[in-house]
């Protein structure tokens, strides 16, 4: 996918923006005007290598307000074994065409088969820059989405998925949740203890960056360490 101002293409039309509600208004406004740089300092490799993948970053409104979709990986994955993270999983064939709404289907058809999600009550209406995951060489497209009609989800395979849960974003961004993850690599970055859960990593960098650049974001203490081990 490519930007060009606030155009994005690549979206095969799925995109829409009229009827969202106004408290989204700044993370549409954030998605049109990031820059890749601004996300993250792992960024696609020039010469195009990486299996293309694509997040669904989705969006509802719960009983305490607006609030996010994760999940949980499986502890018995090969790749990211019990973290906390968005839906999402590699472009497959029946995807289509990534340079014509590939990646969008492909964030709402893993969400569907991750945690049972029904597509038709979502409506899309952005995507964030593309991202790098070095571990596991993925080029990441994260696709935003708005939950306009929830319903249920849970664990379709438990293989895959240990839990599926929604976070407030009011207790993302309280700054009693908000810590800096360290791995003994000397990695460190953004990290929320949520939902009994340690969000971190890929999932955790792109919350912070949603909530810095929407105008979401509290002061929060920085020296709030939590310390990863080897195996994560």
């Amino acid at each position: 996918m490519t930007r060009t101002g606030e155009e994005v293409q690549g979206t095969g039309g799925l995109l829409r923006r009229e009827g969202l509600p106004d408290w989204l208004e700044p993370v549409d406004r954030a998605a049109r005007t990031v820059e890749p740089q601004q996300l993250s300092r792992f960024l696609p490799p020039a010469d195009g290598a990486g299996r293309q993948s694509a997040v669904l970053i989705l969006f509802g409104e719960g009983p305490r307000g607006p609030e996010l979709l994760l999940m949980e990986r499986s502890g018995s994955l090969r790749s990211h074994a019990g973290q906390p993270s968005f839906p999402g999983g590699a472009l497959d064939p029946e995807d289509g065409d990534p340079a014509s709404g590939g990646l969008l289907r492909t964030a709402l058809r893993e969400a569907r088969e991750e945690t049972g999600l029904d597509p038709a009550g979502v409506q899309l209406f952005g995507v964030l820059p593309r991202l790098y995951i070095p571990v596991s060489g993925f080029v990441v497209t994260p696709v935003l989405g708005w939950w306009h009609t929830p319903t249920p989800v849970g664990v379709v395979d438990p293989a895959e998925t240990a839990r599926v849960f929604t976070v407030p974003v009011a207790d993302l961004t309280d700054p009693e949740n908000r810590a800096t993850a360290t791995h003994p690599s000397g990695h460190h970055g953004p990290a929320f203890l949520v939902e009994s859960a340690l969000v971190w990593g890929f999932t955790a960098g792109v919350i912070d960056r949603i909530l810095h650049f929407a105008g979401w974001e509290r002061p929060w203490d920085r020296s709030k360490r939590v310390p990863l081990d080897w195996r994560s």
